[in-house]
């Protein structure tokens, strides 16, 4: 069921009956959330005139991704988003209402929960996908503190080469660019969290995270926040979903490369 390999010069893990590639994602301790010196970073982007609106909104809410603390994580494995080619390998019949490319991002929305119910994978938790986002960075990308740009979008994975430049340090690419769901139910703040990766469960709407590719071409309303590993949501229509799975145990995976 699972094949270990060497996709675009690095180690993964195949889910052979899907094709779905995994990438391995050490464990780790991160500080979690949007820190003081990431708002200092924005307040600097609104000060070089790169920002296209008022940005007070912004620090207004940015009690939504704090209080900043330190999380453990242990070592699991994710994926880039299921794109359409491989959602149909559990929904033959499905249908995406914002692509007809099959290596594009799938964004299910009644489907969702079929597809959930079908999948043997996980949903990262919150804690899970930022520690995957941010590759071991406290900058606000993985790619520093200027404002990142529709080029470090990325929604539809046929050209490998692209793929593979867009990665970060653990092999993951398009952190961002989907509206992607987590485990985690929606609650705005941080405040008595786990200390762990552990997803907060409950009633109500999941969380989501990233998004700055389904407001692609952007209309200069600072999508770019999107793109920042600490940004979150509460789940409103369609999804993006990016696997996850625990190490498989040694033995399982036949190397080929």
């Amino acid at each position: 069921m699972w094949a270990e390999e060497i996709v675009a010069g690095r180690p993964a893990w195949r889910h052979t009956p899907s094709g779905v590639v995994f990438r391995a994602v050490p464990g780790g301790t991160f500080r979690m959330g949007l820190s003081d010196a990431e708002l200092d970073a924005v307040r600097a982007i609104e000060r070089a005139g790169e920002a296209e609106d008022d940005l007070e909104p912004f620090f207004t809410g940015a009690v939504r991704y704090r209080p900043v603390r330190e999380v453990k994580v242990e070592p699991f494995l994710i994926a880039h988003p299921l794109t359409v080619a491989q959602a149909r390998h559990w929904l033959p019949e499905y249908e995406d209402s914002f692509t007809e490319s099959p290596s594009a991002t799938a964004r299910l929305e009644d489907d969702l929960d079929d597809l959930l119910e079908t999948w043997p994978f996980q949903l990262p938790s919150e804690a899970q996908w930022e520690y995957a986002a941010r590759a071991g960075t406290t900058t606000l990308t993985f790619l520093g503190d200027g404002r990142p740009g529709e080029d470090q979008v990325l929604d539809d994975f046929a050209d490998e080469e692209r793929t593979a430049a867009a990665e970060n340090a653990f092999g993951l690419a398009a952190m961002g660019s989907a509206n992607e769901i987590c485990a985690d139910v929606w609650i705005p703040h941080y405040e008595d969290a786990p200390a762990d990766a552990r997803p907060r469960t409950g009633d109500g709407p999941r969380t989501v995270r990233g998004g700055a590719a389904d407001l692609s071409p952007w209309q200069g309303c600072d999508e770019w926040f999107l793109l920042l590993p600490a940004i979150r949501d509460e789940q409103h229509d369609f999804t993006a979903v990016r696997p996850t799975v625990p190490v498989p145990p040694a033995g399982q995976g036949q190397a080929e490369h």
